[in-house]
């Protein structure tokens, strides 16, 4: 047996055994900064999801929603309330408190139930027909101006210009709507 080579062999392996070590190490920083960056994408991943009616593309990302979505459920939702007659008061209502935010339901529905009671009474049907739309990201909103017609007996009573305003909110992959109001309607 030889001595040196012996030796040799040694100090070859003891080699291999470190750049085996250094690479494992690099390869191990490299999985960790993959998961590190995959984690914090998770989060602020755009999932896109649909309105009841689509026309335009849109984004979704954590908890807020783009201008498009803003306008598409902005228009739905004043077609939810403002486009009633006796007869369909009943669904609309339905169909807009799945969109109602649980701590808001109640007044939501109050506030459908009243008007369906007026236009039962009266005999009456509101109709808005939608001008503009501007949506607004930062605080989830949209401001609809438009014309609403009241009818009463088929018989027109008013035309008149308003403004309305819808807040939004977007969590666990839901929107709801926190309220509808009217503001700065003028004649």
């Amino acid at each position: 047996m030889d001595n040196t080579r012996y030796q040799d062999d040694l100090r070859d392996l003891r080699a291999r055994i470190r750049v085996h070590r250094l690479a494992l190490g690099v390869l191990c920083l490299c999985l960790l900064v993959t998961l590190l960056i995959t984690y914090s994408l998770v989060g602020a991943q755009r999932v896109v999801v649909t309105p009841p009616h689509v026309t335009k593309s849109f984004w979704v990302s954590g908890e807020r929603v783009g201008s498009a979505y803003l306008e598409q459920m902005g228009g739905y939702v004043a077609w939810l309330m403002l486009d009633l007659t006796p007869a369909s008061a009943g669904w609309k209502k339905d169909a807009l408190l799945t969109f109602v935010a649980p701590e808001d339901y109640e007044a939501l529905k109050v506030q459908m139930e009243l008007e369906a009671e007026r236009l039962r009474k009266i005999n009456g049907a509101t109709y808005f027909q939608l001008q503009q739309l501007e949506p607004d990201e930062e605080t989830q909103t949209v401001l609809m101006t438009g014309r609403l017609r009241t009818l009463i007996n088929g018989q027109q009573t008013s035309l008149l210009q308003k403004r309305f305003r819808a807040s939004f909110q977007f969590r666990g992959g839901r929107t709801h709507l926190k309220t509808f109001k009217g503001v700065g309607n003028e004649q």
